[in-house]
C-alpha cells in the first residue's frame, strides 16, 4: 500500500478524530463560557434558550463534521454522493425541530410560572405552536427528499380556512383571551364591574371564559370576547383602597359649622373602629345643594377596598343619626304644607 493510499484511508478518519474534540470544545464553551455570561444577565430567557439548543448545536456540528469526513472516504462514493446529502439533511431538520420546540415549551412554562395569569393558556399555547414547528418540519423534509409539497401546502391552506370559519367564535373567544391574560385589564382576585352590570371577584381567566364571583356566592361565566369588547370597571387598580361618598341633608336652621364639625368627629371615629376602615384617613364634607327640603352635603370616607363600603356605610349612618339626635341636629323628611281659604257667603 502506497503513501497516498494510506493517507486516502487516515484522511476521513482524521477528519472525524478532529470534529470531534471540536465538538466537544465547542460543548465545554456553550456549557462554561456562554453559560457564565447568560448567567449574569437579569433575564431568565437566554439560560434557557441556551439549555435547549446547545446540545443540538453539537449534535449538528457533528453530522456536519461527519458528513464532510464520508466524503473523503475512498470507497462507495456512488452511494455516499446520493444518499449523505438527504440524510445529513432530514437529521438536521429534525434536530433543529426538536430543539424549536424544546426551547418554545420551556419558554412558554416560563412565563406560565413568572405570570400566573398566562398558566392555563400555557398548554394549549405549547400544543399549537409545537404543531406549527412539526408541520414546518415535515414540509422541509419532503421538499428535501424532492417530493412536490405546492399542492399539500394549498390543500392544507383551503383546509386551515375552512376549519377557522367553523371554529370562528372559539377562535374568538380564544384570541380575547389572549388578549385579557396579556395586556391584564384586569387580574384575578379584583373586584371588577361590567357594564351590562354583573360585578364581583375574578376567580379564573380562561382561553374561552372568564369566571366572576358575585357578592352572593353565585359564579357568573363571561366569554372573553364579550368581556374584551366591554367596558369595565377595576375596583382594585390602581389600588383596593377606595373612597367612600355618604350623602346627607340637614335642615335649612342647622348650624352648618356645627354640622361639619360633628359630621367629621363620626367619620372619624368610625374610620378608625370599623373593620375596613383607613384609620389614618382625615374624612371631610362637602356642602353642595340647596334643595327643597334641606341642605345637602356629601360625607367623603375611606376603605380599605370595594366590599368594605357597605360595612363603613352601615356603621356611620347608625352612628351619625344617633349623634345627631343628641346634638339636636334635624335630618328633614318630605313636609308638605296645605293652605285652605274658606270660600266668600
Amino acid at each position: 500500500m502506497t503513501l497516498e493510499e494510506i493517507w486516502r484511508v487516515l484522511d476521513p478518519i482524521l477528519i472525524f478524530a478532529v470534529t470531534l474534540v471540536c465538538g466537544y470544545v465547542l460543548r465545554v464553551v456553550l456549557s462554561v463560557y456562554v453559560a457564565r455570561l447568560a448567567r449574569k444577565t437579569k433575564t431568565e430567557l437566554d439560560d434557557i434558550i441556551l439549555g435547549a439548543i446547545k446540545t443540538p448545536i453539537v449534535l449538528i456540528f457533528l453530522i456536519l463534521g461527519t458528513s464532510f469526513a464520508l466524503t473523503r472516504v475512498p470507497f462507495y462514493q456512488d452511494m455516499i454522493e446520493q444518499y449523505l446529502p438527504i440524510i445529513s439533511y432530514v437529521l438536521i431538520v429534525l434536530i433543529a425541530t426538536m430543539a424549536a420546540v424544546r426551547t418554545i415549551t420551556r419558554i412558554l412554562r416560563h412565563y406560565g410560572v413568572t405570570r400566573p395569569n398566562l398558566k392555563s393558556l400555557v398548554p394549549i399555547l405549547s400544543k399549537t405552536v409545537n404543531a406549527i414547528v412539526y408541520f414546518i418540519a415535515f414540509i422541509l423534509i419532503l421538499n428535501g427528499l424532492g417530493i412536490d409539497v405546492t399542492a399539500l401546502v394549498a390543500g392544507l391552506g383551503i383546509g386551515g380556512i375552512a376549519i377557522a370559519f367553523a371554529l370562528q367564535e372559539t377562535l374568538s373567544q380564544f384570541f380575547a383571551g389572549v388578549y385579557l391574560m396579556t395586556d391584564k385589564p384586569f387580574k384575578v382576585g379584583d373586584y371588577i364591574k361590567i357594564e351590562t352590570g354583573q360585578e364581583g371577584y375574578v376567580v379564573d381567566i380562561g382561553w374561552r371564559s372568564t369566571k366572576i364571583r358575585e357578592l352572593p356566592n353565585n359564579i357568573i361565566t363571561v366569554p372573553n370576547s364579550k368581556l374584551a369588547g366591554s367596558i369595565v370597571i377595576d375596583y382594585y387598580q390602581p389600588a383596593p383602597e377606595m373612597s367612600v361618598l355618604v350623602q346627607v341633608g340637614v335642615s335649612y336652621d342647622s348650624d352648618l359649622e356645627k354640622v361639619e364639625r360633628v359630621t367629621i368627629e363620626v367619620a372619624k371615629e368610625i374610620m378608625k373602629k370599623v373593620k375596613g376602615g383607613v384609620p389614618e384617613f382625615e374624612p371631610f364634607i362637602r356642602y353642595h345643594t340647596f334643595s327643597d327640603f334641606s341642605i345637602n352635603f356629601t360625607v367623603i370616607l375611606r376603605a380599605r377596598e370595594y366590599t368594605d363600603r357597605y360595612l363603613v356605610t352601615h356603621e356611620f349612618i347608625k352612628a351619625l343619626h344617633k349623634r345627631y339626635q343628641e346634638e339636636g341636629i334635624v335630618i328633614p323628611f318630605p313636609i308638605r304644607t296645605v293652605y285652605l281659604e274658606r270660600g266668600k257667603n
